[in-house]
């Protein structure tokens, strides 16, 4: 398992860029695309945290997120929208 080096600030901005498996255009389909964006709110909800800005391209994103003063568990809320996944997008692309 690799031994990541990461920055911890309690209540900061991250940004992040997330590629899907093997660079599939998984992000090019409108029902992906609401999936996501459902996904982010449910863990929003779980894990509270500000999307300052988000790029979706067909096969990554790049996310700019603001963590609750005194919180620093980023990896928690990226956590929570693994653990969702996309079924239907499963179903529909074969590639997740």
């Amino acid at each position: 398992m690799p031994n990541y080096r990461r920055a911890r600030a309690p209540g900061a901005c991250y940004f992040f860029t997330v590629v899907t498996y093997r660079r599939s255009p998984v992000f090019e389909s409108r029902d992906a695309q609401s999936l996501l964006g459902n996904v982010i709110r449910e863990c929003r909800e779980r894990w509270p945290f500000v999307v300052n800005a988000m790029v979706l391209l067909p096969d990554h994103l790049h996310a700019m997120w603001t963590l609750p003063r005194g919180d620093d568990r980023y990896s928690a809320r990226w956590g929570c929208q693994q653990s969702l996944r996309f079924p239907d997008v499963q179903n529909t692309t074969g590639d997740l």
